[in-house]
């Protein structure tokens, strides 16, 4: 097909926020899909994955990852439907997914390092929940946990933004090892999800009661395993409570990415010495080989209906900047996605 005749609407980092990202941090832009040359492919983005680790991509400095330039349409991962091929990798019609960024269609080689494409499988599930469990909220949670946390059956987890894309994941994998699980979620809504839906044996709603009081009523013998999804006061009331060789999993601290303020950092680290605990960080893109052992066991527990996805779609492309929002609103209920388009 002629690709020239598709116009690709994209959202590009026009200014670095300070703060909560401001729609004017964007640039709307509006441009042909050029023809492509051999070994490169046209996706059309039909969902796209709303992460809290975007806002860290807008922030210049020295990362795990390089900072979205000036200029760049922003870093996103998705899925879609190749719409015109010159590889052998993939054919029209196939469906993928990978760091196709916040746009209608992205364009490229097949076998682009950053873009890391991949085929997945609609029949298998939808194509939003492979940008949630079977994506890369699902290999963080799975992964991490049973990685870094090294859980035991009979040990107690505690896991923040449990009612989150890697929060849900995390506490369920927890229960299928045999672990008692606590969730820390913010409303009544989130927390009777995480219980009645999920599984997980408490929930604590850290906007309508306190964690130190609810974490010693339903952690009376302490914490074996925290993983972090938050950061910030949180963490440092769960450290108070951690058991001899705890193991504390860093994997996000979305209270803190919007601050305007030097990132606060637990008082009470000294636990750690004193428990012999490890505080460990996680990077989903470590165990990148590995995800088709994750994708496995999770999508067997969904085929036997002991494993739940939730996500939360918000319609149109043109609403991103404000869907992105929701991240750090606590707005958002399950794994927040954008759709771009109908297949």
């Amino acid at each position: 097909m002629t690709t020239t005749a598709l116009m690709n609407q994209q959202f590009r980092l026009a200014a670095r926020p300070v703060g909560m990202p401001k729609r004017s941090d964007w640039e709307q832009t509006t441009e042909p899909v050029r023809d492509i040359n051999d070994g490169e492919i046209v996706i059309k983005a039909l969902y796209l994955s709303l992460d809290p680790a975007m806002r860290g991509w807008m922030n210049e400095g020295k990362s795990y990852i390089r900072p979205v330039a000036i200029g760049e349409t922003m870093r996103a991962a998705g899925a879609g439907v190749v719409v015109a091929s010159k590889s052998d990798k993939f054919a029209v019609g196939d469906t993928v997914s990978g760091g196709i960024g916040v746009q209608q269609y992205w364009v490229g080689a097949a076998d682009d390092k950053s873009a890391s494409l991949y085929k997945i499988f609609p029949a298998m599930a939808p194509l939003t929940t492979w940008l949630n469990t079977l994506g890369m909220p699902g290999m963080t949670g799975y992964f991490g946990l049973i990685e870094s946390g090294q859980p035991k059956a009979g040990e107690t987890v505690v896991v923040s933004g449990a009612a989150g894309a890697v929060g849900m994941t995390v506490g369920q994998v927890a229960k299928h090892l045999g672990c008692r699980v606590v969730g820390i979620a913010g409303g009544k809504e989130k927390c009777d999800f995480v219980v009645n839906e999920l599984g997980f044996d408490a929930c604590i709603d850290y906007k309508n009661s306190s964690v130190k009081d609810g974490l010693k009523e339903h952690c009376p013998d302490g914490v074996d395993i925290y993983f972090d999804n938050v950061g910030g006061e949180i963490l440092e009331t769960v450290l108070a409570r951690i058991n001899l060789r705890a193991r504390i999993v860093i994997c996000g601290a979305i209270s803190q990415y919007n601050t305007t303020t030097p990132l606060k950092g637990p008082a009470n680290y000294m636990s750690l010495l004193v428990n012999r605990a490890r505080m460990e960080g996680i990077l989903v893109f470590d165990y990148a080989d590995r995800y088709h052992v994750g994708v496995a066991a999770m999508a067997k527990w969904m085929q036997e209906g002991t494993f739940k996805s939730r996500e939360d779609v918000v319609d149109g492309l043109e609403n991103f900047p404000e869907a992105l929002l929701m991240l750090f609103e606590g707005k958002n209920f399950g794994k927040l996605v954008l759709k771009v388009a109908d297949a």
